[in-house]
Parts: C-alpha cells; sequence; structure tokens
C-alpha cells in the first residue's frame, strides 16, 4: 500500500492549491481526481465562462464599433466556434495544473476516492479496479454541482445546469435563467449578447441578492437596458418539456404567468459532493449539506480534514485555495491566522461588471455603527468616458467614528481588478483619510475609489 504524508481528495482550486502547499512545505502528496486536474474552476466554471464572456465582449465592441469612430461592414459570429474557443482555454489550464503536479512531485491518482478508517483511501479507477493508498492526512476537496430543484428536474437539453450552458451545440434562440447569482447572470449576459432573447427570474426582490441594494438597483437597470427580461418576486413552479419548447409557469405577485423558451438554465445554487465518499462511515459529522470543521479545516475524526465548497463560507475558488493553505500551514506547525471571511471579495463578470468586499450599507447599519458613505460614479471618471464604459459607480462605506473600512462595492467596466485595493486596505486597517492621502494614477478607473471616499468625507473634486 502506497504511504503519503498528505492525500488532497479532489483537484479544483481548493485540492490543487492545497497539494501544492503541501509539497513546498515538505510533505509527500497525492491528489485523486476522478475527472479532470482542475476540477469545476477550471474545466466548467470560472476560466472557460470568463472565455465565452470575452467573446461576447468582442462583438458588442464590434456591433457598436460606430461609437469609437470605426465602420465595420458586417459582424457576425460562430456560436460553435465560441464555444471551441472556451474549451480550448479550459483544457489549457488543466494541462497547466498537470505541469504544476510534475514540477513539484505530486503523484496524480486517477479514479473515485472513498475515505476508509485508519486514514485510508480506496480509489476506483476506470476500470473498477480498487487500490488502497494511505496518508497521515487527508484532506476532503471534492467540490460542488448544480444544485437541482425538484420542480425543475434537468435532463441536459431543455433543462440544463451550467455545465450544457458552456456547451451547447447550438445557439438558442430563446432562454429561460431561474437565479441571478453570479452564474446565472453571467450565462444571461453571455447570451444576450450573442443574440439570445433572454428572460431571468428571482425569487428575491432584487437580482444579484447578496449584493449592495445600489448594486443591484443599478445592475438590473442596465440589464433591462441590454434587453435582458427581468423577473423579480417570481418563481418558476413547474416546466413542461413534452413539446418543441419549454413551457415554464412562473409564479409573480400578479399571478400565474406562462413563458415558453428552447432552452432553460437553472442557476439555483450548489449541491455539494459529499455523498459516497465515506462520511458517514467514518462518522463525519456533516450539516445542512456542508461537512462540519473546526477554524482550521479540521472535521471531528482526527486526520481528516475539509476545505472548499464542502464546508461552511463563500463558495468560491479563492476562498478554497486560502483554506487549502491554511489548512496545510496548521498541519506543518506554522503560525496561522484563521481566514478572516468578512474580507472575502466577490465577483461578477457580466456586464457590467460587480465586485465587493465587507458590508453592505444595510448591513452596516443594522450592525449599529454610525456612516459615512461616498459614491463617485463612472460618468464623471475621464478613463470611463475615453473608454465608452461610463455607466456604474464605486460606493464605500466607512465608520464614522473610527474611519474603519466596512464595505466597498463596485458596479462598472475592470471592476473586478480594483476591488482588491480594499481588500488589501481592509486587511491592512487602513482609514479613509489614509485612502485619500494615497495618490491614485490618473487617468484610471482605480481613481473612482479614492474620489468616493473623498465623497464620504466631504471632499469630493470632480462631482
Amino acid at each position: 500500500m502506497s504511504k503519503y504524508d498528505i492525500i488532497v481528495l479532489g483537484s479544483g482550486p481548493g485540492g490543487y492549491v492545497t497539494a501544492i502547499r503541501a509539497s513546498q512545505l515538505g510533505f509527500k502528496t497525492a491528489v485523486i481526481e476522478k475527472e479532470s486536474l482542475g476540477g469545476v474552476c477550471l474545466n466548467w466554471g470560472c476560466i472557460p465562462t470568463k472565455a465565452l464572456l470575452k467573446s461576447a465582449q468582442v462583438f458588442n465592441y464590434l456591433n457598436h464599433a460606430e461609437d469609437y469612430g470605426l465602420t465595420i461592414e458586417k459582424a457576425d459570429k460562430d456560436f460553435s466556434a465560441v464555444v471551441k474557443r472556451s474549451r480550448n482555454v479550459a483544457d489549457g489550464m488543466s494541462k497547466g495544473v498537470q505541469f504544476l503536479m510534475k514540477k513539484n512531485k505530486i503523484d496524480v491518482i486517477e479514479g473515485f476516492g472513498k475515505l476508509k478508517s485508519g486514514k485510508k483511501i480506496t480509489v476506483t479507477d476506470k476500470n473498477d479496479k480498487k487500490t488502497d493508498y494511505e496518508a497521515d492526512h487527508i484532506i476532503v476537496a471534492t467540490g460542488a454541482r448544480s444544485r437541482e430543484l425538484p420542480n425543475l428536474p434537468q435532463d441536459g437539453e431543455k433543462v440544463i445546469g451550467y455545465r450544457e450552458a458552456m456547451t451547447l451545440k447550438e445557439q438558442p434562440e430563446s432562454m429561460i435563467v431561474v437565479g441571478s447569482g453570479a452564474i446565472g447572470v453571467e450565462f444571461a449576459h453571455f447570451y444576450n449578447s450573442m443574440g439570445t432573447d433572454v428572460t431571468v427570474v428571482e425569487f428575491l426582490p432584487n437580482l444579484v441578492p447578496l449584493e449592495d441594494e445600489d448594486i443591484s438597483k443599478q445592475f438590473e437597470r442596465s440589464f433591462k437596458k441590454s434587453g435582458i427580461k427581468v423577473m423579480t418576486n417570481s418563481s418558476v413552479e413547474s416546466v413542461d418539456t413534452s413539446g418543441k419548447k419549454v413551457k415554464a409557469i412562473v409564479k409573480t405577485k400578479k399571478g400565474e404567468e406562462t413563458l415558453e423558451a428552447d432552452v432553460v438554465l437553472s442557476a439555483v445554487g450548489i449541491k455539494t459532493n459529499i455523498e459516497n465518499i465515506g462520511l458517514e462511515d467514518l462518522g463525519i459529522k456533516t450539516e445542512r449539506d456542508k461537512i462540519l470543521v473546526n477554524d482550521f479545516y479540521q472535521t471531528n475524526v482526527q486526520g481528516i480534514y475539509a476545505i472548499g465548497d464542502v464546508v461552511a463560507g463563500p463558495a468560491l475558488a479563492h476562498v478554497a485555495s486560502a483554506e487549502g493553505i491554511a489548512c496545510v500551514e496548521k498541519i506543518a506547525g506554522m503560525n496561522v491566522e484563521p481566514i478572516d471571511y468578512g474580507n472575502v471579495p466577490g465577483c461578477t463578470y457580466a456586464s457590467p461588471e460587480i465586485a465587493s468586499v465587507g458590508m453592505t450599507e444595510k448591513q452596516a447599519k443594522e450592525a449599529g455603527y454610525e456612516l459615512k458613505v461616498g459614491k463617485f460614479p463612472f460618468s464623471a471618471s475621464g478613463k470611463a468616458k475615453a473608454a465608452g464604459t461610463p455607466d456604474g459607480f464605486v460606493k464605500v462605506i466607512f465608520d464614522a467614528k473610527y474611519g474603519e473600512w466596512l464595505g466597498c462595492h463596485m458596479i462598472g467596466a475592470g471592476v473586478t481588478d480594483m476591488i482588491a485595493e480594499a481588500v488589501l486596505g481592509r486587511k491592512l486597517e487602513t482609514t479613509g483619510h489614509e485612502v485619500l492621502k494615497a495618490i491614485h494614477p490618473h487617468p484610471t478607473m482605480s481613481e473612482a475609489v479614492m474620489e468616493a471616499v473623498a465623497d464620504a468625507y466631504g471632499e469630493v473634486i470632480h462631482l
């Protein structure tokens, strides 16, 4: 039986990063993967969706070339080529992870892993051959998949999840997107940009409901402006797939409405991959579809850990990576701080992009803070105007008493690349006055952060 110091079950952005850090720390490490290295993020999530969205952005630029003083006879798209490019990008990234495994001398074990007592894992390969492996520490990083609702069963053709949405052979003329979290609105934007008639159905009162209310309202305006039909305070009660099109019964405040479309995309959240991996056999505690762990990701069973989407917290790639690093550094005996989940940035890559960190204005008020709130619209930004992307704004929230940066919320072009300033500033306990005195380059989108802070403190120049 092969013996390791650390075995990681799953090779997504949680798993493979964990394995690399473990190897760097001198542990003999293996990673078990039943499908493709890189997991959902690299193969079916973060990376290929961004490739699709880039194609949508370029197509949009071509269709609006006149706005930039350019003339193009007729811009057209090859939907299958757009999908193929996305798959090629994903394949290239997965090969990159293969290289990193070899570089860091990590053994890659292909197959489905199941935990056994005595810190063992049985791996069943594609030929049904079973092999046992042993490790001092086993880290579960099996991730999650698209969640299915009982009244919205996915058949992979007319009612689909994110995987099928990424690889449709033909572009649908019409689509209903159920759910307006990041996955739902990113696909809604992509297909709308390609020319599909898109309707978004959201159960809650606002699109992207976890965001600050000002962000949600601006986002909904932008979506409607782009031609996407938005139905909030609405729910899909049932679907009929027997005909050529899908018929969806949607319950609204005004009553029931029947929608027809070629495809329904279910984007109502995720389901963790914790079935049949041996948790029950070992008595590992779970609650509400999540594995219970302490601050350093140890389960109630010694030597077994869990990170990423399978534990409580934001189901985000960068969170899984951070958790895995913290987990193995703690195993190595390093002085590790628990992760501050209040300072995790969230990004949505539709158009306009959304990026946020910390408390919303509502949350800060409910927490009892006296606030200084500032906003700076990109319509007043020279860089945004020159780029033809004046929609959106930066919003900052500070504690009036001590100047603590409580939250930062952005909507607009490229804001997912800007939010790190707020994350770092909050990590370093930066005050509003320190942001104001840090010179920001001109002309850039990032100036809007400084200007929003200046607005909060009554010192804004360009409004």
